[in-house]
C-alpha cells in the first residue's frame, strides 16, 4: 500500500468529483470511496473527510493507518490510497480518541465502521448494503445460557431461515448479529435456493483467546448443554446435522472441533482459519513466525481418519502471511480424507470479505 499525493484540484475531477474541493457541489457529489486504475496495476481510492481536524483512516488488517491531508484551507482532508486488485476491506475514521463511520458511505459495518470495494472485486449477493447506523434484525427466539462448563451466562440467538433444519452454529455470533447481517442474508440465500433451509445460532463468545484455542470445553458444552436446548427451544431444528461456521480463531476451533469430536462436527465452513496458532504463539514477538500449520499440523500428521468430514476452507487472497499455515493444513486435512474445497476471498483478515463464503460454503457443507 502507497498513499498518492494530489496536486491539484483536477485531481479529484478523476474520481468524477465536480467543483472546487470543500464547495457545496463538490461535498453534494461525495460517495462511498471511488478508485481509479493505478499505473502498473491495482487501483488508487481516493478517501475523504469533512472537518476541521486532522484526522485518520484504519483499515481492517490490510495496511497500516494512512493520515488524511487537508486540501489548503477548507474542510477537504483527503487520501488517494494505492490498493491491489480484488479488495474488500473494512475501515473506520479517527479523530483525536474517536471512532467515525465514513459518513458518505451508505456501505457500513456497525456503527463505526465502513466497507470500501475496488471495482473488480466479486459480488456478495444476499448481503444488503446497510448504513452504519441500521439496526439490523434480531433473531425473536433467544436462549439464556448459563454454562456450567464455561461459566457465566450469555444469550444466544436462533433463527430458523426457511422454516428451519439443519443447525449452523455461527462463532463469533455477535458480529453476524450487529456488524454484517447474516439472518437477511441467510434467509435470501435460502429463497433463492442456494443454502437449504437451516437453523441459524449465534454463539457469542466470552473471551475468544481462552474459548477458541483447541481447548474441549467449549465443544463439550455445545454438545452437553447448549444443543439440547437449541432443541428444547421449540425452533426446528436437526442438531444430528451440524455445521460449524468460524473465521479466523473460530476457524481454528471449529477444525479442531472436526479433529477431537467427529461425531459431533463432520461439516464445517472455515474461514481464514488461524492454524499459526500453537500454545506459545501468542507469547510470542511474531505469532505468526512459528511452525506452519501450528498444532493443527501436527496432530494431523501424527495420523487421523478424515473420511467422515466435509470442510469448506476460505482464506483472504491478500493475507500474505496467513496463507502458508492455512495451505498446509488444508493439504493435510485432504490427505487425512476429508472431502474438501478450498476458494479464496477478495480479501485481507476481514469479516466483510468472509461474507460471501459464509453462505456459500454452508451451501455446500450441506451437500447443496
Amino acid at each position: 500500500m502507497r498513499v498518492v499525493a494530489a496536486d491539484s484540484q483536477d485531481a479529484f475531477a478523476g474520481f468524477g468529483l465536480p467543483g472546487a474541493p470543500g464547495s457545496s457541489a463538490f461535498w453534494a457529489a461525495v460517495g462511498a470511496p471511488s478508485s481509479v486504475p493505478a499505473e502498473g496495476g491495482g487501483w488508487v481510492t481516493l478517501f475523504l473527510w469533512r472537518g476541521s481536524s486532522p484526522v485518520t483512516v484504519e483499515f481492517e488488517s490490510w495496511s497500516e493507518p494512512v493520515a488524511l491531508r487537508r486540501w489548503q484551507d477548507t474542510d477537504c482532508w483527503y487520501a488517494e490510497v494505492r490498493m491491489p486488485q480484488r479488495l474488500r476491506v473494512t475501515y473506520r475514521f479517527v479523530a483525536g480518541d474517536v471512532f467515525h463511520a465514513d459518513p458518505f458511505n451508505p456501505a457500513g459495518a456497525g456503527g463505526e465502521r465502513s466497507i470500501a470495494v475496488t471495482p473488480d472485486a466479486p459480488e456478495q449477493p444476499h448481503w444488503p448494503v446497510l448504513g452504519a447506523d441500521a439496526v439490523l434484525p434480531l433473531p425473536r427466539t433467544r436462549i439464556r445460557w448459563a454454562s456450567e462448563r464455561l461459566g457465566g451466562r450469555r444469550t444466544v440467538r436462533v433463527h430458523p431461515a426457511g422454516g428451519g433444519g439443519p443447525v449452523v452454529l455461527l462463532l463469533d455470533g455477535d458480529d453476524w448479529l450487529h456488524l454484517h447481517p447474516a439472518v437477511t442474508a441467510f434467509d435470501s440465500a435460502v429463497a433463492a435456493g442456494e443454502v437449504p433451509p437451516v437453523t441459524l445460532v449465534f454463539l457469542p463468545a466470552k473471551d475468544r483467546v481462552a474459548e477458541f484455542t483447541c481447548r474441549p470445553e467449549l465443544w463439550e458444552a455445545v454438545r452437553d448443554e447448549l444443543l439440547p436446548l437449541v432443541v428444547e427451544s421449540g425452533v426446528p431444528a436437526d442438531p444430528e446435522r451440524l455445521v460449524v461456521a468460524g473465521q479466523s480463531l473460530g476457524g481454528l476451533s471449529a477444525v479442531y472441533a472436526a479433529l477431537e469430536y467427529p461425531e459431533l462436527v463432520s461439516r464445517v465452513a472455515c474461514q481464514s482459519g488461524s492454524f499459526w496458532w500453537t500454545p506459545d504463539a501468542l507469547r510470542a514477538a511474531d505469532p505468526l513466525g512459528g511452525s506452519v500449520g501450528g498444532v493443527i499440523a501436527e496432530r494431523l500428521r501424527a495420523g487421523v481418519d478424515l473420511s467422515g468430514l466435509r470442510v469448506a476452507f476460505d482464506v483472504g487472497e491478500h493475507e500474505d502471511r496467513m496463507l502458508p499455515h492455512c495451505e498446509v493444513t488444508e493439504g493435510l486435512v485432504e490427505r487425512a480424507g476429508a472431502t474438501v474445497r478450498v476458494s479464496r476471498s477478495a480479501s485481507g483478515h476481514d469479516r466483510a470479505g468472509w461474507r460471501h463464503a459464509l453462505l456459500r460454503d454452508v451451501g455446500w457443507a450441506l451437500g447443496s
